[in-house]
């Protein structure tokens, strides 16, 4: 991530239109835990009018906004705990989902928001389904991971 940043941080130097770039930039930076800086890029970003309206930028968004949620190991661990004592909590396993993500467990986060589709997909406005999509698009819709884990939300969905 630290290469990537780098490299990134010099193409928006030299390309200051390029949006894959400042995408780049900022989802190297969120992977780094750089979160202030990735969202002093994302200013600049939205600065521009161009820029901010460019397909590439939404998935960058989204990975700032999920990493937002970052918690240390003691409270995800408590999360956790919370949520596997009451599987019926929603509220309790959808923050367990968000902090998880967040803390680099995606299958975890993953396996939750299923679970929480599975058992009521109407649950806060379809909030599981809407968090799993989010993560998704941070991730990148062409990522192995993503496409695996959306035939899974299809079987639940569909099957």
């Amino acid at each position: 991530a630290q290469r990537a940043a780098s490299i990134f941080a010099q193409i928006t130097e030299f390309a200051p239109d390029n949006a894959p770039a400042h995408a780049g930039l900022v989802r190297a930076l969120v992977q780094m835990g750089e979160i202030d800086q990735a969202r002093q890029v994302m200013e600049v970003i939205d600065s521009d009018p161009r820029l901010a309206a460019d397909a590439a930028i939404a998935p960058a968004r989204s990975a700032l906004e999920l990493a937002g949620t970052r918690v240390d190991d003691g409270e995800l661990a408590a999360l956790r705990t919370a949520a596997q004592a009451d599987p019926s909590d929603m509220d309790a396993q959808f923050a367990f989902a968000e902090a998880a993500f967040a803390a680099g467990s995606r299958d975890e986060a993953a396996d939750t928001l299923l679970a929480m589709i599975a058992a009521d997909r109407e649950w806060n406005e379809g909030a599981a389904r809407a968090k799993l999509l989010k993560i998704f698009e941070a991730t990148g819709l062409e990522d192995e991971w993503v496409v695996g884990v959306r035939r899974r939300l299809s079987r639940v969905l569909f099957g």
